[in-house]
């Protein structure tokens, strides 16, 4: 199976009328064979490593999940199907995933991409992990995991993130041409004098000042509360034993945060004793130029969208947490979560892969929970104390 040409289309072409990246294959041996010839396991070795193949569907809108478990596919399909999961499980927004069989044995695997750099490299490495399913060479293997985990983390710093993405999208549908300037968040928006540029949530239109205010907890707070509106108490502390005296003037329990800090790194909550403010102290202390504690706010917590002083849209966040189901032990709860196509490393994608590491721990252990517990039906287990912000 040897890609004999490539093309990627930018704009709409004689196959598609979206961008495409076209692979003319030859399949060798392989040109007559449909999956069903490798036997059941091979489906199902597929979609344990990319979940996301069983949401896929076809052009003809049925459902690619019963398609490659029934084996009556060819190769070449499954090659695009491979492609369009790849991208999609690094949190691109990507749908199209054909092929058509040519009279010389060879065909054309035809798939959407992002960019460029990802839509080829998905290419690649769906080529070699369909080859090393129905035909491994036992001097040459193939770590399908660890690819597909390159590959997420590679495509994942090219990829727009959420912010980015949804922009975008509603320039699509508004007809407004885009085009990306960097591999990061950088975008265009129009053409010519009427163009603007925007980077994630941040636009040319936005001030510099009011985002150094925003990042800034100490100076946003104390500027809010000039102004009347109810904030939390606030204490600048230096170190440990001064967090300490702040915790206990406010009252506890506290908050502990870094000044600066961002996506809830740092941020510790509900703290009731001594001990637990100068640990939370040195975690806020890693992540900024600066330390506070404040007055702990009970509540949920709420992110809102605001364009042209209207309200557009309001999201609940929740700490990241995994519900019972009476059977699954917490440990399988999180690798049925993570199964989510639109859970992404870090905070490229729309939702963050669950992690079990040490603070994960911690906070369950807090409720009497292991990895291997099995939590009642409907029971919700806090695996952290704050949201991602």
């Amino acid at each position: 199976m040897k890609i004999v040409r490539t093309r990627v289309y930018v704009g709409p072409n004689t196959f598609e009328r979206e961008a495409i990246v076209r692979l003319v294959v030859d399949f060798a041996h392989h040109r007559d064979v449909r999956l069903e010839a490798y036997g059941p396991d091979v489906a199902s070795k597929l979609i344990g490593y990319l979940p996301g193949l069983e949401q896929l569907v076809t052009a003809d809108g049925a459902e690619v999940g019963p398609a490659l478990k029934s084996g009556d596919c060819h190769l070449g399909q499954v090659f695009a199907w491979i492609a369009v999961a790849l991208q999609r499980q690094a949190g691109a927004h990507v749908d199209i995933g054909r092929f058509e069989e040519a009279e010389d044995g060879t065909g054309d695997v035809l798939f959407g991409y992002h960019t460029r750099e990802t839509g080829l490299e998905a290419g690649d490495i769906a080529r070699l992990l369909l080859l090393e399913l129905i035909d491994p060479i036992a001097s040459k293997p193939f770590h399908i995991e660890d690819e597909i985990a390159d590959y997420v983390s590679y495509a994942n710093r090219r990829v727009l993130g959420p912010s980015g993405q949804a922009l975008v999208d509603a320039a699509d549908a508004r007809d407004i041409p885009w085009m990306r300037l960097n591999e990061a968040s950088l975008v265009q928006l129009g053409q010519g004098k009427y163009q603007k540029r925007v980077e994630a949530a941040l636009s040319s239109d936005t001030g510099c000042i009011a985002v150094d205010i925003a990042k800034d907890k100490q100076v946003c707070s104390q500027l809010l509360s000039d102004l009347g509106l109810p904030v939390p108490y606030q204490i600048d502390v230096r170190n440990p034993e001064a967090a300490v005296k702040a915790a206990s003037k406010i009252g506890f329990p506290v908050v502990v945060k870094p000044v600066d800090g961002n996506h809830g790194r740092g941020v510790s909550v509900n703290l009731e004793t001594d001990d637990q403010v100068r640990e939370a102290f040195d975690i806020a202390d890693a992540q900024g130029s600066g330390v506070v504690v404040e007055q702990m706010i009970p509540g949920d917590d709420h992110r809102i969208l605001v364009v042209d002083g209207k309200l557009c849209a309001a999201a609940r966040r929740l700490p990241a947490h995994v519900k019972g189901d009476g059977r699954s032990t917490i440990l399988e709860l999180i690798t049925e979560v993570n199964k989510d196509p639109r859970r992404g490393v870090g905070h490229e994608n729309m939702l963050t892969r669950l992690e079990l590491g040490d603070r994960e721990l911690e906070v369950m252990g807090e409720k009497g929970f292991k990895p291997e517990s099995v939590p009642a039906a409907d029971e919700m287990v806090f695996l952290r104390k704050t949201t991602p912000h």
